[in-house]
């Protein structure tokens, strides 16, 4: 048995000089020996998944954003679920949400939720701007930690112009209605940074003046102060999609001629003045995040050197990280077919223009592809989303496929690869993980457990 020296400048927090010694020991075989000035590696080594295979794999690397440290670099995206009433969360969420954090992403961030009733999408979107969104999102944190130890965001959104819509739901029931609400359906006045509406048919929203501008900064402002109590590890600020804040980083939504139009500087503005003020009550030890459009797609729209320049601003103004996507602006856009990783090259760009951690999104379906991704460093991290909705338990399917052994929550250790023999045949293709952690019946009993879990080869 060989004895491993390492120098470390200091040792670690948290965890005393005996414990590490012990972890070394049992997971590496090797006696760690200590001497003045020379100290075991950082102990947060020791926390990660442990594999078979010499080669780790780069997705399940532990990974820190701002202050929140997470277990490995896959996010839960936010999706809109549209099934809120009256902003407020229902029992679907529950359901919804506690299912994807017991997924073995390492965040799940929650669907976009407006920060001031006009800013809805729909009738049925989420809100978090009243006592009782906070109360009822609250709870639902509170719920999800009973069970499971992965951080949660929510996404604070305004969808101006493009608020005021029937939602995915209402346009299923009824194919035959326009995609805006009508008068009779509760629509309400829109606004954005120019009363140019999304198209001639849909609503005239009403230009911002300096007062609309200050109440929704401060609407966003207020909204992640409610998200910190309610308990939240993460928030993301929209803006890209054709919202609000798109609306007024793109030449072909903001036609102003004051401090807040013209050039990139000023279509900049609002977004930095939202995003400072945010980051002055958002904590430190938690993470700030925005999603922001690579290009637009539109000839005459925003370009990915556009992007690169407020991804800078937007580091400077602290931002923890940001997630590349594009589109869904205006009519015009010409939209490529989406293929897998199809816009992974935006991300790739941004990491060369800022030192923060750059989250990749599209198409991002397979856990080969996500660890290509990360592992080659075009992004530090992957947001799955529709992959997550046709499988929940897609972080651990993952996990298996690359042959990393994770922990399941204590409800689902029998469907982990080492005690259900039909793991294989349900996943085929993944590999063989050797593993005695989290057994579920004694080994006088596993007459029925995959070889691997009795430490067969």
């Amino acid at each position: 048995m060989g004895t491993l020296y390492l120098i470390c400048d200091a040792v670690p927090a948290r965890r005393n000089i005996t414990d590490v010694n012990l972890t070394l020991k049992g997971r590496l075989g090797l006696a760690v020996a200590v001497r003045p000035g020379v100290m075991p590696l950082d102990a947060s080594a020791f926390t990660r998944p442990f594999w078979r295979d010499k080669k780790m794999s780069a997705l399940f690397e532990p990974i820190t954003l701002g202050g929140l440290s997470l277990p490995n670099r896959i996010a839960v995206s936010p999706m809109c679920q549209f099934s809120a009433i009256e902003g407020t969360v229902q029992p679907f969420h529950l359901a919804h949400v506690g299912g994807l954090m017991m997924s073995g992403a390492g965040v799940v961030i929650m669907e976009a939720t407006a920060t001031e009733a006009i800013g809805r999408i729909s009738h049925d979107c989420l809100g978090l701007y009243s006592d009782d969104h906070e109360a009822a999102l609250t709870d639902l944190v509170a719920q999800v930690r009973s069970y499971s130890n992965g951080a949660i965001g929510i996404q604070l959104s305004h969808a101006g112009r493009r608020a005021s819509c029937r939602s995915v739901r209402a346009r299923v029931l009824d194919p035959t209605g326009s995609e805006w609400l009508t008068e009779d359906e509760g629509a309400w006045q829109t606004c954005g940074p120019s009363s140019h509406g999304y198209n001639p048919e849909w609503h005239q929203p009403e230009a911002m003046d300096a007062a609309a501008i200050r109440r929704v900064e401060g609407a966003f402002v207020h909204s992640a102060q409610r998200a910190d109590r309610a308990g939240f590890d993460l928030i993301e600020i929209h803006g890209a999609h054709g919202y609000l804040i798109h609306q007024f980083l793109s030449p072909v939504t903001n036609h102003r001629t004051d401090g807040y139009g013209g050039s990139l500087e000023n279509r900049m503005r609002f977004a930095l003045e939202l995003v400072a003020q945010v980051r002055a009550v958002w904590p430190r030890n938690k993470a700030l995040g925005f999603r922001m459009n690579s290009t637009d797609w539109h000839p005459d729209g925003l370009t990915l050197e556009d992007a690169a320049v407020l991804a800078v601003e937007l580091e400077r103004a602290g931002v923890d990280y940001i997630v590349m996507s594009a589109g869904n602006l205006a009519p015009g856009c010409q939209i490529p077919p989406a293929t897998p990783g199809h816009q992974v090259s935006y991300a790739e760009r941004m990491k060369k223009a800022v030192s923060i951690p750059v989250m990749a999104v599209g198409l991002i379906a397979t856990p080969s592809l996500a660890e290509e991704i990360v592992s080659q460093q075009s992004a530090d991290m992957v947001a799955i989303g529709r992959g997550m909705l046709d499988n929940p338990r897609w972080g651990l399917h993952a996990a298996a496929a690359l042959g990393v052994d994770v922990p399941y929550a204590h409800q689902y250790i029998r469907v982990r690869p080492n005690n259900w023999t039909g793991y294989a045949i349900a996943h085929p293709g993944g590999k063989k993980i050797v593993s005695t952690q989290q057994l579920d019946r004694p080994k006088s009993s596993s007459w029925d457990r995959p070889d691997i879990a009795r430490g067969a080869s």
